[in-house]
């Protein structure tokens, strides 16, 4: 079979010769604990989404589309002193910066921000017009040197890089930060629901004009609404504000050539999972197992129509091979009944050694062949 072949049939349920093998990535500190322990980092890409192919990964293509802010905001350091950086980030926000750790410009502990650059309506207004639809946001002469290997392709194609199509709460994150925007739904609907609709005009427009060129195997949607034990917007305001515009996005997608489409969001989304389903999401990932998200328990509630990607409990790999044979083992269900995906649940951190990586490489592959 071919990859592209291989992947269809798994999210049709169809018999198969393997599921496809693929992968997140790693943190940067994974990446020197690793180099640390024997491996030569530079002889891998580091681009997991694409494809390790020496680590044994399936290929996938992504179009280049950049829906980032352009012209982006000045980024300058506000404040500095021996542990911490404080600095206003390209996208207008001011973010304190802890420096233990780093590795690859990325800190082992998430940033505090501190001010996002969407105040008053004023900015929302000012902020519209950094994010113009237009041939910047693609590759340089993309519609004579792409379609005609995108239309002859054997792998699956997707609708660009992973974080560069971001969704409706992601960007009103971005934009307001996470406690402005819990209360932004109640203080300003009417301003909210202009994001809402203007960041889906936004995203319809960047995929017409690869949609006029080509089909596209899926696009995903990073949305990040959901913490450890829950959405952090209640069913009620997603269906509100955000179910007409993904209903909208995907109805476009869907009617023109995407097979799939698909919502990337960490932590526990069940509540809103029936909405979602219902805006037409065919497949969710990470499945992140910290939260409580079981794959299998996952397809016995929502059924077939939802396909699972990821749900590779990351603390299982720094268990030891043992573990790992195990916890994939208890994965096999839905290996052999399809419309799954498996991944670690998000990218690898430091504390799993080469060694149990490689261990855990040689376990699912064998279980992607369902014979672990």
């Amino acid at each position: 079979m071919t990859h592209l072949e291989r992947f269809l049939a798994v999210m049709e349920y169809q018999a198969v010769d393997r599921v496809p093998n693929w992968e997140a990535g790693v943190w940067p500190q994974t990446i020197d604990r690793w180099r640390g322990e024997g491996l030569d980092v530079d002889a891998l890409h580091w681009d997991w989404f694409s494809g390790e192919a020496a680590l044994g990964m399936d290929p996938r293509e992504f179009i280049r589309y950049n829906c980032y802010l352009k012209p982006e905001f000045e980024r300058k350091v506000l404040a500095e002193d021996a542990e911490t950086q404080t600095f206003q980030d390209a996208e207008g926000r001011v973010r304190k910066w802890l420096k233990t750790g780093e590795a690859g410009g990325v800190s082992m502990s998430m940033d505090t921000y501190l001010r996002f650059p969407v105040q008053t309506r004023a900015d929302w207004e000012a902020m519209k017009k950094r994010y113009r639809p237009g041939p910047v946001r693609y590759e340089p002469n993309w519609q004579t040197l792409r379609p005609a290997g995108w239309k002859a392709r054997q792998h699956p194609l997707i609708f660009a890089p992973n974080c560069f199509t971001l969704g409706f709460y992601w960007m009103a994150r971005v934009w307001l930060g996470t406690e402005e925007v819990s209360y932004a739904w109640y203080d300003e609907p009417a301003m909210m629901q202009d994001m809402m609709h203007f960041w889906g005009d936004f995203l319809i427009e960047g995929l017409r004009p690869v949609l006029e060129t080509t089909t596209i195997d899926y696009i995903c949607i990073n949305e990040d609404y959901a913490m450890k034990t829950g959405p952090l917007l209640s069913p009620e305001t997603y269906r509100e504000f955000i179910f007409p515009q993904h209903k909208r996005l995907f109805d476009f997608a869907h009617s023109h050539g995407v097979r799939y489409c698909t919502i990337d969001t960490d932590g526990n989304p069940e509540a809103l999972l029936p909405l979602m389903m219902d805006a037409g999401t065919d497949a969710i990932w990470p499945c992140e197992r910290a939260a409580e998200q079981d794959p299998v328990r996952l397809r016995k509630t929502f059924g077939k129509n939802l396909r699972l990607w990821g749900g590779v409990d990351k603390r299982a790999l720094a268990a030891g091979p043992a573990a790992i044979t195990a916890h994939l083992q208890s994965l096999q269900p839905l290996i052999a009944e399809g419309g799954f995906i498996p991944t670690v649940d998000h990218t690898v951190p430091p504390d799993v050694s080469w060694e149990n990586f490689k261990s855990y490489l040689g376990a699912k592959e064998k279980m992607l062949r369902g014979a672990l």
